[in-house]
Order: C-alpha cells, then sequence, then structure tokens
C-alpha cells in the first residue's frame, strides 16, 4: 500500500492517475454506446437510434404517419431550413438597405423614416396573422399557406430593393440620352446622375421603398408560422432537439448571409455579370431562400384542420401530447423550485399553455399553445392589455423597448456608420472617386462585423442558460445590457477597423439577452401566480400569451421611435458616429430600468 502511495505522488503520480481515471471513463463510455464510435456520431449528429428497442412512440397508419414518429436530425434540419433562408435575406436587407436607399438620393433623415413603415404594419397586422393561422381550413394545412405567402413577399423584396432604380427608369425616371453605367459596389450609377440637383427618380426611390417594406415586414412575419410548424409536424419528444435545430439554422443562416456581404463580388465575374456589388449578393441569397423555403414546405404534410378537429385518433394524440407537455411542465417547475400548485396561468385565450425552454440563436423562451381551444387573441385584447398592465410588467416592457432600441440603431444603420465615420467614405460621391470607394469597403467590411455578432449571438444563447442558474437573472441582464453599452460607446470613441470587428461581439451578446430575459420573466410571473384575477388592474386575468405578444410589440414601437430620431442625430451630430453613440446610451437606459425590474427568486 505504501509503494502504492509513493507511486502516485509527484508529477508522475498525476500522470498516473490521469491515465486510470481516463481508462475508467473510457470503459464506462463503451458500456454506454456498445455500438462504437462511428455510431455514436451518428446518433449524436443526425439523432437516428442505434438501439434495438422499439421506438418511443407508436407509428400511426395513414396519410399522415410520418407525424407521429420521432424525427431524425436531417429531417429537423429540412424542417427549419426556411428560417435559414429567412435570415440570409435578413442579412442582406440590413446590411444594404440604408446604403442603397443613400445611393439613390434618398437623405438620411428621409433614410430612416423608410425603416418606419414596416413597424406600423408588424404591430396591427401581427396578432391579426397569427389568429388567422390557428384557424386556416387549407387543405394544406394551417402554416405552410402562410409560408409560402410570406415567402413571396420576400421574394418580391429581394427582387425590387437591389433593381429598384433601374425598374424606376423603366415607369418613366429621367434616363439621360448619354447615361454612361459605372461599376459600383452599391449598383450601377450614372455619371450624369452625380450630382445631388439632378439626383432625383421617385419611381426608383418608391419601388424600392415598397422592396424595403415587403422584405421586412414579410422576414418577420414568416418566422412565428415557421417555428409553429415544425412543432405541428413534430411529436413532443422532439420538440427540444427541433427548436435547438431551428435555433442554430437561423444563426448559420445569418452568419452566412453577412459574410456573403463582407466578400468583394466586384472582383468576380458574378459581380460584372449582375452590375455591381449588391446585386450578386441578393442573386445569390433569392436563390438560397427559394431552395430553403421549398425544402421546408414539402417535407412534411400538415393535418388539415378539418381533419384536426373530427378525426379521434388525432384528438387522441392532442390530449396524449397535451397530458406530456403539461408533466413536463410541471417537473421542470418543480426543479426550479416553484409549487405545482401555482401552475395555472389563466390564459384569456386558451386554458393551458406550456412554456418550453428555448435559448434560441435569436434567444429566448418557446411558448406554445395548445392548438383547438378557446378564442384567438383579438387586436382589441391585445391593445387593452398594453393600456392595462401591472407595473411589474410595465417595467419589463419599458427595458424591453430600450434593449430594442439601442438594438435597432445597430442593425439597421451599422454598414453605413462603418462606411462613412470608419472608412471616411461618402455614399453620394461620384462613383470611382476615392470617398465613394472608401465607403464601399466600408460597407463591406461592417458585414463582417456584422457576421460576428451574428456568430456571438449564437454562441452566448448556449450558455446564458447556465450563467442565469449560476449569477441569477439580474446579473446576467444588467451585465449583457451594459457589455453593449461599454462596447458602443468604445466603438464611438476609436472608430477603428479591429474595433468594428470586436465589439460587434457585444451586440450578439445582447441581442441573445433581450430575446432571452423578458419572456422568462413572464413565464415566471404567471407560473408563480404573480398577478391576481383582476390581473393586476386589467380587470380580466392575464394570459401569458397576450403578455408575451405584449412584450415582443416592443420591437415594432422601438423601429418606428428609431426611424423618427436616428435622422434627426445624425443631422445634428453631422456624423453617423450617432448611430453608435444613440446605441450605448439607450442600451445604459435599459440597464439601469433592468434593476427596478422585480425578479422574485430568479
Amino acid at each position: 500500500m505504501a509503494d502504492k502511495l509513493n507511486e502516485y505522488q509527484g508529477v508522475t503520480g498525476r500522470l498516473h492517475s490521469t491515465r486510470d481515471k481516463c481508462k475508467e471513463r473510457w470503459s464506462q463510455w463503451k458500456e454506454e454506446h456498445p455500438h462504437g464510435v462511428k455510431e455514436a456520431v451518428k446518433e449524436a449528429l443526425f439523432a437516428i437510434p442505434t438501439s434495438d428497442k422499439p421506438p418511443e412512440r407508436v407509428t400511426h397508419e395513414g396519410e399522415y404517419s410520418d407525424l407521429f414518429r420521432r424525427k431524425s436530425r436531417l429531417e429537423l434540419m429540412r424542417i427549419s431550413a426556411a428560417v435559414m433562408g429567412i435570415e440570409f435575406s435578413y442579412a442582406g436587407e440590413t446590411a444594404f438597405v440604408s446604403p442603397t436607399l443613400l445611393q439613390i438620393g434618398v437623405p438620411h433623415q428621409q433614410m430612416t423614416l423608410v425603416w418606419a413603415l414596416s413597424p406600423l404594419i408588424g404591430f396591427f397586422m401581427t396578432p391579426l396573422l397569427g389568429s388567422l393561422s390557428d384557424q386556416c381550413q387549407s387543405k394544406y394545412g394551417r402554416r405552410r399557406p402562410f409560408i409560402v405567402l410570406m415567402s413571396i413577399g420576400v421574394f418580391l423584396g429581394l427582387i425590387l430593393v437591389p433593381n429598384g432604380e433601374d425598374i424606376g427608369y423603366a415607369f418613366g425616371d429621367e434616363n439621360p440620352v448619354n447615361r454612361t453605367v459605372v461599376p459600383s459596389s452599391l449598383g450601377p450609377r450614372s455619371s450624369a446622375l452625380e450630382v445631388q440637383s439632378n439626383n432625383h427618380h421617385p419611381w426608383g426611390v418608391l419601388f424600392t421603398v415598397l422592396g424595403t417594406v415587403l422584405l421586412d415586414f414579410d422576414a418577420d412575419a414568416c418566422q412565428s408560422p415557421a417555428r409553429a410548424y415544425l412543432l405541428d409536424v413534430t411529436v413532443p419528444e422532439d420538440h427540444a432537439k427541433g427548436l435547438s435545430t431551428f435555433t442554430v439554422m437561423a444563426g448559420l443562416g445569418g452568419f452566412m448571409g453577412y459574410a456573403l456581404g463582407g466578400i468583394n463580388w466586384d472582383e468576380t465575374s458574378l459581380g460584372e455579370l449582375f452590375g455591381g456589388h449588391v446585386r450578386a449578393v441578393f442573386f445569390l441569397i433569392t436563390i438560397i431562400f427559394i431552395v430553403c423555403v421549398s425544402a421546408t414546405v414539402t417535407s412534411f404534410k400538415e393535418i388539415p384542420l378539418n381533419e384536426l378537429n373530427d378525426n379521434e385518433d388525432y384528438k387522441k394524440l392532442n390530449d396524449k401530447d397535451q397530458i406530456e407537455d403539461n408533466f413536463n411542465q410541471e417537473e421542470d417547475i418543480e426543479r426550479n423550485g416553484i409549487k405545482k400548485e401555482t401552475v395555472s396561468y389563466g390564459s384569456l385565450n386558451q386554458p393551458d399553455i406550456t412554456v418550453e425552454s428555448d435559448i434560441n440563436g435569436t434567444g429566448g423562451i418557446t411558448l406554445k399553445v395548445p392548438e383547438g381551444h378557446g378564442e384567438p387573441l383579438s387586436l382589441q385584447h391585445y391593445l387593452k392589455s398594453i393600456v392595462m398592465m401591472p407595473k411589474s410588467l410595465r417595467v419589463v416592457c419599458l427595458t424591453n423597448l430600450f434593449c430594442w432600441m439601442a438594438h435597432v440603431c445597430y442593425s439597421l444603420y451599422f454598414t453605413d456608420f462603418v462606411g462613412e465615420s470608419v472608412f471616411g467614405g461618402n455614399p453620394a460621391a461620384p462613383v470611382g472617386s476615392e470617398s465613394r470607394v472608401n465607403y464601399e469597403a466600408g460597407v463591406r467590411f461592417g458585414c463582417w462585423g456584422m457576421a460576428m455578432y451574428s456568430l456571438s449571438c449564437a454562441c452566448y444563447s448556449t450558455i446564458i442558460e447556465k450563467l442565469i442558474k449560476r449569477l441569477g437573472a439580474k446579473k446576467v441582464y444588467v451585465g449583457g445590457l451594459c457589455t453593449y453599452s461599454c462596447g458602443m460607446m468604445m466603438l464611438c470613441l476609436l472608430r477603428a477597423r479591429a474595433a468594428v470587428i470586436l465589439f460587434s461581439w457585444t451586440a450578439g451578446i445582447m441581442y441573445s439577452t433581450l430575446f432571452t430575459m423578458p419572456y422568462l420573466l413572464v413565464a415566471h410571473y404567471h407560473a408563480t401566480g404573480m398577478w391576481d384575477s383582476e390581473g393586476g388592474g386589467s380587470e380580466q386575468e392575464r394570459g401569458i400569451g397576450t403578455d408575451v405578444a405584449v412584450v415582443s410589440s416592443c420591437v415594432f414601437v422601438a423601429q418606428l421611435f428609431i426611424s423618427v430620431i436616428m435622422g434627426f442625430a445624425v443631422k445634428i451630430t453631422g456624423s453617423t458616429a450617432a448611430v453608435v453613440a444613440v446605441a450605448a446610451t439607450l442600451a445604459g437606459a435599459a440597464a439601469f430600468t433592468a434593476t427596478k425590474i422585480t425578479y422574485l427568486d430568479l
């Protein structure tokens, strides 16, 4: 025994101990995975079970039998492919719409107001579209028709944004006979239109703005039916894996979309063929978007609503799913130290609501409302819930509003800031001039910064749940906002290329935070029975679905406010550095209000 103890002393002894532990763990792993490393990797990547045991769910026979079985990882990736295409489109929009509008002669102040149109529409249309989706009687199901409809809007936006100027010429805008087309990273430009006084083409502006509104609104609106479709065509055992796959696909789409914009397509044959960097990028994005959406809508048939209500087997499946979801919900709530008696959420619109944790690439909590119960969310109740809400929820909404305003500053105007303030360029300068070349190089470089933001968001989303458990919700919420505020302030002061890449990572931390914390708090308030039957003064019970919609509506209000404010800020300061300065200030305000939130025991 003494010899054994002596053997395991010192550096050599520690190495022997480590070796023995590794052998022990390897033996344990082999016992748990008798099929070997190859099959274990296949199971981890593609969710293909290696066990000989029968599947957990009995296969249902009939036209919709595939909906009743477990899905492989590849199948979940195909179901989630639409969100990847959406994020590709959104990346192209946020990176290039502002520079494109500036290029065709729209002043900064009016350019920022263009971004107010989509949130105005979305604020009123979002609850209506949700209700229509739940009640859709199409033979193709409830979600796929809306995915296709919204995708057509995105497709039209992808066509109009890069080609609005030329379409305007076809509709009667002044097109000089001696117009010399000069290649430009932001599309072809006429040397005859380089003087600002002659830079007037209303039809071109109209079609570009129309494309912007279609792209912005439909890209946002398409995500909800895409996520609902995933939940509808998968069994409850696959919901967590499906939502995580949805998250990964969204993160990859955003990252690759911004990276696509960071490549200098002017130096390629594709850029020469399409007449500019932006056109080449939007062409590639359009092809990718069509492929991704097609992959999703052709993956699995949905059960039409009339069959879902009439078929007893489907009813039994829904009942079984609800029991399983409720059981899992109670299990999660008990694990977090909340009494089971407080699980009843008291929704106005649905009798039961399942809360599923989904720290996704956009961050967040997924709240699944069982279908076929109660009345859909009405616009009247939606607006009333905004006006009359408990004080604790009001503080959450105020914080979320500041968060979204801070983030919108970055996402919509960042590439323009990099082009003008970091690279010293000018979007209105003559094509081929040093200022114009610098601006175009800055827009491309800004895309790489936004790619880092998307990657940062995906990475941080994988650990934010653990941070909340370890540090507490308050520290994570306030800390994430302070990190972003400091990052934007440093970017405003330094205005260096390295700072663009480095501090863009803080934007990803904030984006993940604002898509996680508000929904976690709302779910926690309902789970703990914090509000009485009067809903904190609203004279009705507050439903969790309604409160989630109210919190989500902050993005529309934020984009509307920023669209009005940003043009004035740039005009007063005379620099696009106002973009990141305003972002830093608003994030600081959000951090302050976040300290006033009621966190309970989170």
